[in-house]
């Protein structure tokens, strides 16, 4: 029997629902990257433009699905789409039982009613940025899991999975 296909959002959240500013990411803590890692390795990422630019190279055993209304020829690990359709349909047809939506924050918007699950870091701080993960409804997400660390340099974070409601 085939597994259903999971489209799962995954992103890293301040205080104030900041994810980003000036097209990147504000933070850099290393204990996120590898948690980011650790869920993301082997299936496919859909993103947009913007966040696969923001990447010095694309990341290694994951397929980069970007959105674009100016798409690139594809190569072996980024195949280029126009519409979020596309994009899904796309991921499915890599035989993965999941995909991964990464950003940025119009496709975080654009996928809320699609996904299945939201891997969330919450970093514990307030920062200045220009990019909104948007609100979590209560009522189609429930919290079904949550660790906390504390960072090397002190920064507290929480590990957040959140399911849809059926």
């Amino acid at each position: 029997m085939h597994k259903k296909f999971k489209l799962i959002s995954v992103v890293a959240v301040a205080e104030n629902n900041v994810i980003g500013k000036d097209g990147g990411l504000i933070w850099h803590i290393p204990e996120d990257l590898k948690h980011f890692k650790k869920v993301t390795m082997g299936h496919p990422m859909i993103m947009g433009r913007k966040t696969f630019e923001s990447f010095p190279k694309p990341l290694p055993n994951r397929v980069h699905i970007v959105l674009s209304r100016d798409p690139k020829p594809n190569t072996e690990q980024v195949i280029w789409v126009t519409s979020l359709e596309e994009a899904v349909a796309t991921a499915k047809n890599l035989d993965s039982e999941k995909a991964h939506v990464i950003g940025g924050d119009n496709i975080y918007r654009q996928t809320m009613d699609l996904i299945d699950e939201i891997e969330i870091t919450r970093i514990h701080e307030t920062y200045e940025g220009d990019t909104h993960f948007p609100a979590i409804d209560a009522t189609q997400f429930e919290l079904i899991k949550a660790k906390d660390l504390t960072t090397e340099k002190g920064i507290k974070l929480t590990f957040e999975t959140y399911k849809k409601i059926k």
